[in-house]
């Protein structure tokens, strides 16, 4: 059975009993009352008192017709008497005056409608007012004690199945968040470790579920790294063994072509000279390589230290500026950025590495801008160049270790690169360049941390 739905077993086991026996009561009370009221009496007067308003007005009316015809009073003048008189009536009778006060009699003559006037002792508007609102009081107590228990009990019925929807609602708005946050944490049992729950709530449950988003997220950071390390460990073997091998090979060789133009006598020398002439440079190359394997392969000690992040962007670009005048360089660095912890030598063979890159993408007249500012707890500094940006293809193996066949590059950058960042406690992100080429952002421990 669900949270929500036992929080509304509780709410109806909690309030109906209650309820019902508070509808019987007042009900109960409601009807003794109403016997207790004179509705009966009040009624009888209100017939009374009306009956008698109209003998009274009749005989008034009467009255005036008499005078008129007698000459004992005079015309008034009235305005818009006319349509004070119905226009299918000769004569007739109207009452005026605040409350009904007065009695017009009107007749309709060629000349206009005559009109004279008495003073009532009632006032007659009045009057009727009264007796309307004592017939609709004793209706009113007629329908209230036929009606009131079915209406009582609608009307508390109504209002629990009310209460009992605003429970379901809150108990569906408190429930949800835990159900999403269950089916999460088996998502994240069962190895998938980018499940995330999006939460607005700033309750405790949005602070569980903000603190179950932030370990997922640094399971997944520590998986990602586990299998980079993984890979690269892989890598580090067959590092080592290429390494080994190919150096056996390369002793020989360039002692053999060596001894080859030393003792080289016949016409032919010069094609021998330059065959090992090439023979040498691709020997040389091979031992670039070698060494670009044993870079990779070796694991040096880590010293971390605070480091003055900024400082060193400068440094390593105002060292490479004059390997690469043609580039325009600018650096951004945040106020108040703190230091970072982290090894000094890795963190300056990172920049080097992809300020080397961003310098050749973006050729001759580019741009590359560097960042350093502040992210949660980590330091971030960023590259951007302003190159023709990475393909589809060099996203998806972009710090995979390969071998390259370029004149400068071994293909195994970026991944001692990113190796470097995962040993001193950071990481390497691919990021949306903002100069129209490739981004790159390196994460590394905010001086804070812990060694």
């Amino acid at each position: 059975m669900s949270l929500r739905t036992r929080l509304a077993l509780v709410f109806i086991a909690a309030t109906l009993i209650p309820l019902s026996a508070t509808v019987w009561l007042t009900t109960l009370l409601l009807n003794q009352s109403l016997r207790l009221s004179p509705a009966e009496q009040l009624a009888q007067l209100s017939g009374s008192l009306e009956k008698t308003g109209r003998e009274y007005y009749q005989q008034a009316c009467d009255l005036l017709k008499a005078d008129v015809l007698a000459g004992r009073t005079h015309p008034v003048a009235v305005p818009n008497a006319g349509d004070l008189l119905s226009t299918d009536d000769a004569d007739g009778c109207t009452l005026t005056g605040n409350g009904g006060s007065k009695l017009l009699y009107m007749v309709r003559t060629p000349q206009g409608v005559t009109v004279w006037e008495r003073a009532l002792d009632v006032r007659m508007l009045d009057l009727s007012g009264q007796i309307s609102a004592a017939r609709r009081s004793v209706d009113a107590l007629g329908i209230i004690r036929r009606g009131s228990f079915p209406a009582w009990t609608l009307i508390a019925a109504g209002i629990w199945l009310v209460a009992l929807l605003l429970v379901w609602l809150v108990a569906t708005r408190f429930s949800r968040p835990i159900v999403n946050l269950t089916g999460a944490l088996k998502s994240l049992a069962d190895g998938d470790f980018r499940i995330r729950v999006p939460t607005e709530r700033t309750d405790e449950i949005g602070l569980a579920t903000q603190a179950f988003n932030r370990t997922a997220a640094q399971l997944e950071q520590s998986r990602d790294r586990l299998v980079s390390l993984t890979q690269l460990a892989s890598w580090q073997v067959l590092a080592r063994k290429t390494a080994h091998e190919v150096k056996n090979s390369l002793t020989p060789i360039r002692l053999t072509v060596e001894e080859m133009v030393a003792r080289a006598h016949n016409p032919d020398r010069a094609f021998l000279e330059q065959a090992a002439g090439i023979v040498v440079d691709e020997i040389e190359s091979l031992e670039r390589r070698i060494r670009a394997f044993s870079e990779f392969s070796s694991e040096p000690p880590i010293c971390p230290e605070r480091l003055d992040v900024h400082a060193i962007v400068e440094e390593r670009i105002a060292f490479l500026k004059s390997a690469h005048p043609e580039i325009r360089y600018a650096v951004e660095a945040a106020a108040n950025t703190p230091s970072a912890l982290a090894d000094q030598d890795l963190v300056k063979g990172i920049l080097v590495n992809l300020l080397e890159n961003a310098a050749e993408a973006a050729g001759d007249g580019g741009q590359i801008l560097a960042r350093v500012r502040p992210i949660d707890d980590r330091i971030a500094i960023e590259v951007h160049d302003s190159g023709p940006g990475l393909s589809d293809l060099a996203r998806k193996s972009l710090f995979q270790p390969t071998i390259s066949f370029k004149k400068r590059g071994m293909g195994l950058g970026l991944s001692i690169a990113r190796k470097s960042a995962l040993l001193t406690g950071g990481d390497i992100l691919l990021i949306a360049g903002e100069l129209g080429g490739a981004g790159f952002r390196v994460l590394l421990p905010a001086g804070t941390a812990q060694a």
